[in-house]
This record gives C-alpha cells, structure tokens and sequence, in this order.
C-alpha cells in the first residue's frame, strides 16, 4: 500500500525574511494546507513547565488557519498533520500525547497508559520571530505513521505562557 511522504516548509511572516507568500503583519503562528486535501493539525508547546498539545484543527484545501494568536513566546513549536483525504500526514520525531477528538492535554509523559496516543511532532524553528507561517505541501511516499519514541524532555524552549490559542471546529 503506497503512502505519502509531504514537506513542510516555514515562513517567517512578521519578519519578511522571505516572501514567498504574502502573509498578514498580524503576529501569530499561521499553517497553510498548499495541498488539495483537507488536514487535521494539532500544535504542541511548553507552557510553563509542562508540555501541552492541543488540537484538531481543520484546514481545508488551499487555505491558511490561525493556530496560536498574538506574539509567539517561544523559538520552537511542534506540529502534526494528517492528510483526511489522500492519507499520509506531516510528523517528525519529538513524541506528544493525541487523540481522534478535540483535546488539550497537558504533559507529554506516558500517553499511553493516561488513555491518549503517541504520536510524532515535527519541531518548527521560529528562529524567536514574533509570528510564524508554516506551508504544508505535498512529497513523495513514504512509511506510515511512527507511534514510538520518546517525549522531547531535553528539547530546549523559553517557559513563558503561549498566547491565547483559537480552534477552528
């Protein structure tokens, strides 16, 4: 059974270090689906000194949603991403807690065991810029889902609160 592998590619959108796509001067952390599939995404985050995951967010195809609103509070997020139509999603190696349903959860540590899933986040760099645009594209196939690993304890990010956070239903 074939698989797709997708890319993501990051924007710095308050800084206009590149200017690929026009982006709002709005500072917040933004993700465009490039693709021709409806997505699911869910971002993780410190808060404080507890790792958070929230989600799911639906963006449709060829559209650009709101994650996190106001001046982004730290240099690293986490994201992933599921493809709703083709299949394939966007994941990465920094292990945070999911579910199928809308969730907040706070703590990355034994998913499993409190009930959630486990599953593998790519780390964004918003090298400290205030707002952010993450572009989800498509690639080439790849392997399915990773569901192990370990949470990202040593991965260094400032502790201050996130800004408020919005989710689209």
């Amino acid at each position: 059974m074939a698989h797709r592998l997708f890319t993501l590619v990051a924007l710095a959108g308050t800084a206009g270090l590149f200017s690929l796509v026009a982006t709002p001067a709005a500072a917040d952390f933004r993700l465009c689906n490039r693709t021709q599939s409806r997505v699911g995404v869910a971002i993780g985050y410190k808060e404080g000194d507890i790792w958070a995951t929230e989600g799911w967010w639906n963006v449709s195809a060829n559209s650009c949603e709101t994650l996190l609103r106001g001046d982004l509070v730290a240099r690293f997020y986490y994201l992933y991403a599921v493809d709703y139509d083709q299949g394939g999603e966007w994941s990465g190696k920094a292990f945070m807690c999911t579910r199928d349903k809308e969730f907040t959860i706070r703590g990355v540590e034994d998913c499993l065991a409190r009930g959630f899933d486990k599953t593998g986040f790519l780390e964004v760099d918003t090298n400290e810029q205030k707002g952010w645009t993450v572009q989800l594209t498509e690639g080439n196939q790849s392997p399915a889902r990773v569901s192990t690993g370990t949470p990202p304890a040593g991965i260094p990010m400032p502790l201050p609160a996130p800004p408020s956070r919005a989710k689209t239903p």
